[in-house]
């Protein structure tokens, strides 16, 4: 039973709302004492001509009380009581019969979504920022997937543009054959590093540059099998990244793919006379709009950042008819974004409402800023290898018999760091403490992947359980949070997919492990006399075990069974 749907649906009895209305108006109360579910009436004294409090105490009292403990209100609201033993029963009962896929809906069913994220530029090594935005998307593309949405995930690579024009400069200069066969990623970061120390003494590099990438766009074969040589070389690389981060893509389309679909862009803007003229450059006046003019075409007719993306957007709504397109890319970029959404729109696409840019802070450490220019970059690798070693140091500081301990030891330090980018609000720096994100205490990947082993090892302890499970026991303060917790798991996915928010699922995760530990502290599960609820009990384990499991996979991260 969903208890929500059942407030909703006694208020419409008696209101004139709809019940979808009613159901995002029902809050949580913030104190257990208050009842389970809350109605604010203040939305209807306008309508029934009554002051909310009174609105309430006669709504309270005409309600039919089947399945609720009791029914009364609380100055303008009216507080609901689920009855606890149903309630538990119809919670857990139903995780156990849904395992992986409890929390699953079909709210998206015959939608598409598009989700852009990751997108490394091809050439240069996968650092500790690109994974910001490989997090943020990963978690929001399951989500959607769990709605039944038709999800596309898409790695728009930057593999296009005057860098590699620099890049090509640099490789007729500089490569070391030896060196590139050896570490591909490294000489090319090498040599791209190269070329601006040295364009800085010569400027007239830079115009070398932008000829070897002219030259590449009009269909040069030498510079061409240079440029595919690069993204070859670099894709190995990422697939290699993401198989360690468990990340997949449907879509590996990058900016260089809408390189023979941007000319219908820019006659389309011709035709509908939004192309004009300024400094040498055509673009689309958006003053009106109090933003700069975007610019699709440089003084030298090649493209530029928003011709490839108004590309994109095209064959995006043409090949996927996407309900939503969702860009998973740096807040630095949001005026960008603003640009290409505003002239699709004023090019007639209605759709363009659709589009969404979805921002992200800086990732941070405390003695270094990240410039692939000068070379000073974090690589995701360093980052990842370090995260494993220190937590193994931890797993054989604590003399513990773990089996596949390197195992344990990668699972969890992969999972502590991408946790760490998905606990607070996306639009946050990350500032990077190893002492926080692997502790197995407070808000932290490893506590809950802690709090996951806990359990199973209690369930595993389970043995010649001889009594019959009674819901009705379960009647502590403790075990009903818990199961107040496990149940809101789906409305945390559906909050978060509207806030565009993975943190909410992050700390939705966190508090259930938080309930469950309250719970495990308070309580014994096997040391009973009480058969029967000793079997319940392990029954809520089992269901506790289940979210975790689920939650901690849809933001990307593994369970560890022992540790």
């Amino acid at each position: 039973m969903d208890y929500k749907k059942k407030v909703a649906k006694l208020i419409s009895l008696e209101v004139e709302l709809e019940q979808e209305k009613i159901e995002q108006l029902i809050e949580i109360p913030p104190r257990s004492e208050m009842g389970d579910f809350a109605f604010p009436c203040f939305q209807l004294a306008k309508t029934m001509k009554k002051s909310p409090n009174m609105i309430a105490k006669e709504l309270s009292e005409k309600f039919n009380k089947e399945g609720f403990e009791k029914i009364e209100n609380l100055g303008p609201y009216v507080n609901f009581f689920a009855d606890k033993g149903s309630f538990t029963e119809n919670t857990i009962e139903k995780i156990l019969t849904e395992g992986d896929n409890y929390g699953a809906s079909n709210v998206g069913e015959g939608k598409t979504v598009c989700v852009e994220y990751s997108s490394p530029n091809i050439a240069k090594p996968f650092h500790v920022g690109h994974l910001f935005s490989t997090a943020i998307g990963n978690a929001l593309y399951n989500m959607y997937k769990k709605q039944g949405y038709t999800a596309v995930g898409i790695n728009h690579m930057g593999d296009w543009g005057t860098q590699f024009g620099k890049l090509i400069s640099a490789y007729h200069r500089w490569v070391d054959q030896e060196a590139l066969e050896k570490n591909a990623i490294d000489e090319l970061l090498r040599i791209y590093v190269k070329f601006h120390d040295e364009a800085e003494k010569d400027p007239s590099l830079e115009d070398e540059a932008r000829a070897y990438f002219k030259s590449l766009e009009d269909g040069d074969k030498e510079t061409e099998a240079l440029w595919k040589k690069f993204r070859d070389l670099s894709l190995k690389e990422f697939e290699r990244v993401y198989k360690i981060l468990g990340v997949e893509f449907d879509s590996y389309a990058g900016e260089a793919f809408y390189n023979d679909k941007m000319d219908v862009v820019v006659q389309e803007l011709r035709d509908k006379k939004l192309l004009v003229k300024s400094n040498g450059a055509q673009v689309v006046m958006l003053e009106d709009y109090n933003m700069p003019p975007c610019i699709v075409l440089k003084g030298d007719g090649a493209s530029i950042y928003a011709t490839r993306d108004l590309a994109a957007a095209n064959y995006r709504k043409n090949t996927y008819n996407f309900y939503k397109s969702i860009y998973v890319v740096g807040s630095p970029q949001a005026l960008h974004f603003k640009q290409v959404f505003k002239v699709l729109e004023l090019a007639g696409n209605e759709w363009a409402k659709d589009c969404v840019h979805v921002g992200f802070g800086l990732v941070k450490f405390a003695d270094r800023k990240l410039s692939t220019r000068k070379g000073e970059v974090v690589l995701l690798d360093d980052l990842i290898r370090e995260s494993v070693d220190k937590t193994l140091e931890v797993i054989n500081e604590s003399k513990k018999e773990i089996e596949n301990k390197e195992d344990v030891a990668k699972k969890i330090g992969v999972g502590a760091v991408i946790f760490n980018y998905l606990k607070n609000s996306r639009e946050k720096d990350i500032i990077f403490d190893w002492k926080e994100i692997l502790s197995f205490e407070g808000e932290t990947g490893p506590y809950v992947q802690y709090a996951y082993a806990r359990a199973r090892s209690i369930l595993r302890s389970a043995v010649d359980i001889q009594g019959r499970v009674n819901y009705s026991k379960l009647t502590t303060k403790e075990e009903f949070e818990l199961v107040k917790a496990l149940e809101g798991f789906n409305k945390n996915i559906l909050i978060a997919l509207d806030k565009l928010e993975p943190s909410i699922l992050t700390r939705y995760v966190i508090e259930v492990a938080k309930s469950f530990n309250k719970f495990y502290n308070a309580h014994s599960v096997l040391n009973l006399d009480d058969e029967d609820l000793k079997a319940t009990r392990l029954k809520l384990v089992e269901a506790t075990c289940q979210v975790i499991k689920n939650g901690l996979k849809l933001i990307g991260l593994e369970v560890v069974e022992r540790m």
